[in-house]
């Protein structure tokens, strides 16, 4: 699920999943402490993802997704939607590592420690990122909203539709 949702569909997603377990299994025999296991396979997901991104002749075959499996507060399709498109247009304001980060605490519900041990950071680094990941997502939207808003000359009823994920501004 970790891997579709960085990728942003079911397919890419379970290409990215199949790449990371095969250099996870190529790594395997490295692996000092088998207790961060889990930890550690995450680690070369986000790293088999940073190296997808990376490639320039992947990047033109991989389409952007109209949405992100996201699942908002809201059960009607009309607020699913609305999410998924916000979430879309702010995860464009950052970058792959950040998206990752992002995605893992935000959308999994990973706790700021478990993250301080994959990306081997300290907790206050990984809090100081998800903080400017989440201004950088915020700005995005904001602009957006400020050029929706002078085309159309309307008010900021628009904000409205903005999900809790991307105007979130608060340190864990």
């Amino acid at each position: 699920m970790f891997c579709r949702k960085l990728m942003g569909d079911r397919d890419n997603g379970d290409d990215l999943y199949q790449d990371a377990l095969v250099d996870a299994y190529a790594g395997f025999a490295g692996l000092k402490n088998r207790d961060a296991f889990r930890p550690w396979l995450y680690r070369v997901i986000i790293n088999t993802f940073r190296a997808t991104i990376r490639r320039p002749w992947w990047k033109h075959r991989v389409r952007q997704p109209a949405d992100r499996p996201f699942e908002p507060e809201g059960n009607s399709p009309l607020d699913r939607h609305t999410a998924r498109r916000w979430l879309t247009r702010a995860f464009q304001a950052v970058s792959p590592a950040e998206q990752a980060l992002v995605t893992l605490h935000e959308l999994e519900g990973w706790p700021v420690e478990e993250l301080a041990a994959v990306y081997q950071k300290s907790p206050g680094a990984i809090k100081a990122s998800l903080f400017r990941a989440r201004q950088k997502m915020k700005n995005k939207l904001d602009r957006i909203l400020r050029a929706a808003e002078r085309s159309a000359g309307t008010s900021t009823s628009a904000k409205e539709d903005i999900p809790c994920v991307a105007a979130k501004s608060g340190a864990d």
